[in-house]
C-alpha cells in the first residue's frame, strides 16, 4: 500500500520557485550533469519539510542508454535528487553553519512507477531527524500526482 504524502501539494503554488537554480548552486556543489534539483517550491527549516523538483528532460547523459527507445529515468538518479534536496534543506536548516554535507545512506527504497523525459518530478522531503553529525531525511517522489518513489536519505553534515 503506498505511503500517504507528506505535504498535500495541492496546497502549494507550484509556479512559486523561491529558490532557483543559481540559488541551489550556492549551497549545493553538484554542477552540470550532476545536478538534478532544479528548484525549491516550499521551505520550511523548522517544522522540517522541503519540497523541490527536478524537470527530466530529454537531452540528459543517460537518455541514450536507458532503455534505448524507451528511456527511463534511472532509481539511483531519483535518489540523488533526493540527496540533493536533502543537503540543500539541511543547509538551510543548519544556517549558522557552512559545511559541506556527505551522502552517508538510504534506506526503506522503493520504486513504484517510472518516470520519463518531458515530465516534472515533485520531490517531497520530511527530516525524521537532525543531528550536528547526521541526518535523515524521508522523502518522496510525484509524478502527476502520483508517488513514484519513496526512500529515506541518510546525510553527514562536515
Amino acid at each position: 500500500m503506498p505511503s500517504r504524502l507528506f505535504i498535500d501539494l495541492s496546497t502549494i503554488d507550484l509556479d512559486r520557485v523561491i529558490y532557483d537554480v543559481e540559488a541551489i548552486e550556492q549551497v549545493n556543489l553538484q554542477r552540470y550533469e550532476m545536478r538534478h534539483l532544479d528548484g525549491i517550491i516550499h521551505l520550511d527549516p523548522e517544522a522540517g519539510y522541503v519540497v523541490g523538483f527536478k524537470d527530466v528532460t530529454d537531452d540528459e547523459f543517460w537518455v541514450r542508454g536507458h532503455i534505448p527507445g524507451r528511456p527511463l529515468f534511472p532509481g539511483v538518479l531519483m535518489i540523488e535528487a533526493a540527496a540533493q534536496l536533502a543537503s540543500f534543506a539541511v543547509k538551510k536548516k543548519l544556517s549558522s553553519e557552512t559545511r559541506f554535507v556527505g551522502f552517508g545512506g538510504v534506506e526503506q527504497v522503493k520504486f513504484r512507477m517510472q518516470v520519463t523525459p518531458g515530465q516534472r518530478l515533485y520531490l517531497i522531503g520530511k527530516f525524521l531527524e537532525v543531528r550536528r553529525r547526521r541526518f535523515k531525511l524521508a522523502a518522496q517522489g510525484v509524478v502527476e500526482n502520483q508517488l513514484v518513489f519513496e526512500a529515506t536519505v541518510i546525510g553527514m553534515p562536515m
